[in-house]
């Protein structure tokens, strides 16, 4: 399983994330390595489809399919809850699903 971390440096968000990536992972019992991938320019946020920080991806796959679809940019990601609310983290039950 590939778990990937795409941030970039200017989002205060991003050590949050991959704080809650390692304990879903640890609580869902699967030994993976996060990924950490800084983006660093526009030209690499568009190459790497990056929607903004923090991008969590789960065998490519990007736990919040709706937020994917934001253009790519350096910039912090809103993440769209289950419930409506929009957050700068997804919950740990949409890591849990894309882990499924």
């Amino acid at each position: 399983m590939k778990v990937e971390l795409l941030y970039w440096r200017g989002c205060p968000s991003y050590p949050e994330a991959q704080r809650l990536i390692e304990e879903v992972l640890a609580r869902a019992g699967v030994e993976a390595a996060v990924e950490l991938r800084e983006v660093e320019s526009d030209e690499q946020a568009a190459r790497l489809r990056f929607p903004g920080s923090p991008t969590i991806r789960i065998d490519g796959r990007d736990v919040d399919p709706v937020g994917a679809e934001t253009p790519p940019g350096l910039t912090c990601r809103l993440y769209h809850l289950p419930d409506g609310r929009i957050s700068p983290l997804p919950t740990r039950e949409q890591i849990d699903a894309a882990l499924a």
